[in-house]
């Protein structure tokens, strides 16, 4: 399949009509795919034909990268110099917590189908909220398993994640405490959207169980004030509150400072809006891949605070990582798994 498609929600949308960088025509008609970079870049893809369907088989298996040929856009040396950076920034009162993240890149070997990748994290990494999204300039494959937005009507939702482990018992009081302080920068964001009084959070620091690893997650819900739409819920929520930190503006400038390459697709926003039926879910762009003129990327990170160790943080972005790293590097199952 080497046309414009998505897979996401379980359903497969072909029969590309247009493309618009618009987030008010998600307030219109039609069924739309949704890819937002971390730095703002919209895509808003209409499909006229979408059915559920399972991922479609790809041309071939997937060929990716020699383990060893990813660079990291921050070594580990660098990655532990912006832990200290940002707790100097949280010692001066400057900001609480801040997300700090590097993105993961490797040559590819020829022109790769975005499903072959799709169909691996499926079977070795299946996700809450998998999207595949290939259109002209623009290939991209999440096996995101954190919600941005979800809407049905007038009724919006986020579930937050903070805290990573590979099991529950490796939950710090440090998780706890960052998932409440971004919950409550989740329900400020909601709330400058959000009918007066409609903010709740229906669960706070759930245990969640993914492959390899838990996440702490909790549930922001709200309704939507009447004559608010997309381009608001956007402008109120986006960059999302999990992935730069609090207070948001001053972590958006700290995150500016350390990282030296654009997160793109990471930490953005992935996944499909039914403008017809007002419905829609919108993940974070985490354990996502996008696929660039001969490059993949990957991005990793994890969110800092006073109580952060350099090494533990490292540690963690490698956790995250090395599963999705794994099954993207070889076109073997036997290897899959392992870490870079």
């Amino acid at each position: 399949m080497n046309h414009s498609f998505a897979h996401v929600g379980g359903k497969l949308a072909t029969r590309l009509r247009d493309v618009t960088t618009d987030l008010a025509a998600l307030d219109g008609q039609g069924w739309w795919a949704v890819v937002v970079d971390y730095e703002g870049k919209v895509t808003c893809a209409r499909f006229d034909d979408v059915r559920p369907a399972p991922l479609p088989a790809p041309r071939a298996p997937w060929r990716g990268p020699h383990p060893s040929s990813w660079r990291s856009s921050l070594d580990r040396a660098a990655y532990e110099d912006g832990v200290r950076r940002i707790r100097g920034h949280i010692e001066r009162g400057e900001v609480y917590q801040a997300n700090l993240c590097r993105v993961l890149t490797a040559p590819l070997p020829g022109d790769l189908d975005p499903l072959a990748l799709a169909v691996r994290l499926a079977e070795g990494n299946p996700a809450p909220y998998a999207a595949t999204v290939s259109l002209p300039g623009l290939s991209v494959v999440s096996a995101s398993p954190e919600l941005y937005l979800s809407r049905d009507g007038d009724v919006i939702e986020s579930r937050p994640i903070k805290g990573t482990g590979v099991t529950a018992e490796d939950l710090l009081e440090k998780d706890y405490a960052e998932n409440v302080m971004i919950v409550d920068l989740v329900r400020n964001d909601l709330g400058r959207v959000a009918a007066v009084g409609s903010v709740s959070v229906p669960a706070l620091c759930e245990v969640e169980e993914h492959p390899g690893l838990v996440h702490l997650v909790s549930t922001v819900r709200a309704r939507l004030e009447p004559g608010a739409g997309w381009p608001e819920l956007f402008s109120a929520t986006f960059p999302p509150g999990s992935v730069t930190g609090a207070p948001k503006a001053s972590a958006l400038r700290v995150i500016s400072e350390i990282e030296p390459e654009p997160r793109g697709p990471y930490c953005g926003a992935v996944g499909w809006v039914n403008a017809d039926r007002g419905q829609a879910s919108l993940a974070v762009g985490i354990r996502t891949f996008w696929l660039s003129a001969e490059e993949i990327h990957f991005g990793t990170g994890a969110g800092i605070t006073w109580g952060s160790d350099p090494r533990g943080e490292w540690s963690e972005t490698e956790l995250k990582a090395s599963r999705l790293i794994a099954l993207a590097s070889t076109s073997d199952p036997a290897v899959s798994g392992g870490t870079r």
